[in-house]
């Protein structure tokens, strides 16, 4: 055998051995590693981190509690019977009676449905809203950014709470429909700020990347790029702030609620489970505990959640 034949034979003996020397299938050798993504990156962040799964949690649990109550509770919330005021726990029902001798523990439960109903959806049209004004202030900038920079800070100097109450007093109906309404309208066109700034410094930052000029090159429209290009890039940033303010929009509908100005009964919140709580704190402190601490942990489950994304998807932070 020659000396060409001998190297040309040591060499496909290599390559047919893995990285470590080892036997491995011919297809295994010679491939180009799979390129890392940021959110293969944050995701493998996230699972290291016991204050996200923590958070993750409780989040879920709220929501089954939200949408499901009966599988945290058979008993009725509009159950309620005079002579059980103050009663201790018995019944099924963990943290007794209030004063109406409605069960404690289940109007808790049938509470998480209205205030996580405010807060999503609060979240969602705050959302749509920083979308378009953010992407249209990075995008065109010049006037346009001027004109909607300025907007931005002028909605975000009034303070959200005190506005709402001015806002919600006007609201005279009692209907249940009405007034979660309100409160969503209101909580979303003065919450929709913050979200903006992030959502335009976003665009303002994939404006000027390579693939943008590229698809501009190509002859595509703005709305094409700003649709295509532009906003998977905003969504993931204004997702992360979004998931913070959710938790902020449940404790202001629960501050609201709490004032007698937000949800109203027979709506069930935990707002009014507070205040009724309060009125009544002298005779037994459960009612006034238990949606508080509820309230509580799912506004820090919610943001204990955004707080570890926004830091996963952070390289600066890693």
């Amino acid at each position: 055998m020659s000396d060409f034949e001998t190297v040309a034979a040591s060499e496909n003996q290599a390559a047919r051995r893995g990285p470590s020397g080892e036997p491995g299938t011919p297809g295994q050798v010679g491939q180009p590693r799979k390129p890392r993504s940021l959110a293969g990156d944050a995701w493998r962040d996230l699972r290291r981190k016991p204050i996200f799964w923590i958070s993750l949690t409780l989040v879920l649990l709220v929501t089954a509690m939200a949408a499901v109550p009966g599988l945290f509770t058979s008993n009725n919330p509009t159950d309620c019977v005079l002579s059980r005021q103050h009663a201790a726990p018995s019944g099924g029902a963990l943290f007794g009676y209030d004063f109406q001798g409605c069960d404690t523990y289940a109007r808790a439960v049938y509470g998480a449905r209205a205030s996580l109903l405010v807060g999503a959806l609060s979240a969602l049209f705050t959302g749509v809203i920083a979308l378009v004004v953010g992407m249209l202030a990075g995008y065109f900038s010049g006037w346009v950014d001027a004109v909607l920079s300025r907007v931005i800070d002028v909605v975000l100097g009034i303070p959200l709470l005190l506005a709402a109450i001015v806002l919600l007093k006007r609201v005279s109906a009692d209907s249940a429909t009405v007034r979660i309404g309100a409160v969503i309208f209101v909580l979303a066109v003065l919450g929709w700020t913050t979200a903006a700034r992030v959502v335009r410094s976003s665009v303002i930052t994939a404006r000027e990347q390579d693939y943008v000029a590229a698809a501009r090159m190509l002859g595509a429209g703005n709305g094409r790029i700003m649709w295509r290009h532009i906003l998977p890039n905003a969504l993931a940033p204004a997702i992360v702030v979004l998931t913070i303010a959710l938790g902020s929009f449940i404790a202001a509908e629960a501050t609201l609620s709490f004032l007698g100005i937000g949800l109203k009964e027979p709506t069930i919140s935990w707002g009014i489970e507070i205040n009724n709580g309060r009125v009544h704190m002298r005779e037994s402190a459960t009612p006034l505990v238990v949606p508080s601490t509820f309230l509580a942990l799912t506004v820090l489950a919610f943001i204990m959640l955004g707080d570890a994304i926004r830091d996963a998807f952070d390289p600066k932070l890693r």
